[in-house]
């Protein structure tokens, strides 16, 4: 059965490599029927912190990732790490320097990888100096206990980034001093920014939990972290995780280095958002209104699906609703400075009195009565639609973008939309 496996360390927060290398993991085990693990390097114990590693489970869970079993500790193994390499000193194939116990490279050989993304990459045992097995206070080297740890688990196939090619053949040696199989090795080109350097702060976020906050849906996410380094084509750029699942091939992975590229991720999460019910989203929009101190009870539920209704097909991110639609949930709403100058043009407060008088002369305050009355009014007064439009827009919301105009008055109501544009007379 495929096995493979993820390995974290609880020193940080996930980072975007991280969990993109967990997802194709992920995806390859769901498409095989074969099981994916979870092990969790936490040797460094000065460092590793439980809080950590409750984040990076919460967000491997929030990103649609599921594990089979219970995570191992290489904290709680060191025991068998030890015994291991006792068991290759007393084959001769190691050596004890004090405390420590380092492993004997034999000189004069070649080792071919058959990498499942790169294909052959080849190394020289006379470019690798022994190998530490066990350093002097007693802790395992990576590279060994990655190796004793992949055996007892199963592991099948290994999948994770180019940064540990250099690793692979120091494994490799010792799956052969065990007299082990030898696991499927591909490694995967590491994410770039745009201008093709290291990802950094600077290219945006790096750890999922900056996108989590940012107001971004775990399935956008997922879905661009499996496009850089797998693409299944422009009629599936937007899928599942389940989808990917069922098309996914390592075949397919790409072997040259993939740009992370914010704008296009901020697209995908508009796409999924727009595609969202208002329903599906509000509890999303709810948690945005409560973190900038709106009560929650003073919105019912019809109310603010109508303002999502209104306002999901022109955000990227849960966190640009507020900024654009704050005055449907406050009177201290912020302004744009278009917006200030759009009332102070010329004769804009004059014609805002004019429409006052005539919306609160009408009977009927939905969208389609009040566009009507405003462009009779305009044609009343010969002056063009847009010169009531906009300062009106500026007076009801502070904006000089968003939903339709109508479509706002009727949703503020009657009583709300007469107060805010005579306040601007």
């Amino acid at each position: 059965m495929v096995t493979v496996r993820f390995a974290p360390s609880p020193t940080g927060f996930l980072h975007l490599g991280s969990a993109r290398t967990a997802l194709f993991n992920w995806l390859f085990a769901r498409r095989e029927g074969g099981r994916f693990l979870l092990r969790i390097e936490d040797t460094d114990r000065k460092r590793s912190d439980k809080k950590f590693l409750e984040e990076i489970l919460r967000d491997m869970r929030w990103l649609g990732m599921d594990w089979d079993g219970e995570p191992i500790f290489q904290s709680d193994r060191f025991d068998v790490y030890r015994r291991a390499a006792e068991e290759l000193v007393a084959a001769g194939k190691a050596y004890r320097e004090g405390e420590a116990v380092l492993f004997r490279v034999e000189p004069g050989r070649t080792i071919v990888v058959e990498d499942m993304i790169h294909g052959p990459i080849t190394f020289r045992t006379n470019d690798i100096k022994d190998q530490v097995l066990v350093k002097s206070d007693g802790s395992p080297a990576y590279n060994f206990s990655c190796v004793v740890d992949d055996d007892f688990l199963g592991i099948t196939h290994i999948l994770r980034g180019d940064d540990h090619v250099s690793n692979t053949p120091k494994q490799i040696l010792f799956y052969e001093a065990f007299g082990l199989p030898v696991p499927c090795f591909g490694h995967m080109p590491l994410i770039l920014g745009v201008d093709g350097a290291k990802l950094s702060k600077r290219h945006g976020g790096v750890a999922v939990e900056e996108y989590k906050r940012e107001g971004y849906l775990p399935e956008a996410l997922a879905n661009y972290l499996i496009l850089l380094g797998w693409y299944p084509g422009e009629e599936h750029e937007i899928l599942s995780l389940d989808e990917a699942a069922r098309m996914f091939s390592i075949k397919a992975m790409n072997d040259v280095q993939a740009k992370f590229d914010s704008q296009k991720l901020k697209w995908l999460n508009g796409e999924y958002i727009m595609r969202r019910a208002a329903a599906v989203l509000l509890p999303d929009i709810r948690d945005r209104l409560a973190g900038a101190g709106l009560a929650a009870a003073d919105f019912p539920d019809d109310y603010l699906l109508k303002v999502i209704e209104l306002y999901k097909i022109r955000i990227k991110t849960f966190n640009e609703f507020l900024p654009l639609a704050d005055f449907f949930f406050r009177e201290n709403f912020l302004w744009e400075e278009d917006a200030r100058a759009a009332l102070e043009k010329e004769g804009s407060r004059a014609l805002l009195a004019s429409l006052a008088a005539r919306l609160e002369a009408i009977p009927d305050f939905r969208h389609d009565a009040l566009e009507a009355a405003v462009r009779d009014l305009a044609a009343e007064l010969k002056v063009k639609a847009a010169a009531l439009i906009h300062p009106a827009r500026a007076a009801v919301s502070g904006k000089t973008r968003g939903a339709g105009l109508f479509e706002i008055m009727e949703l503020l109501g009657r009583e709300p939309t007469l107060a805010r544009l005579k306040r601007q007379t």
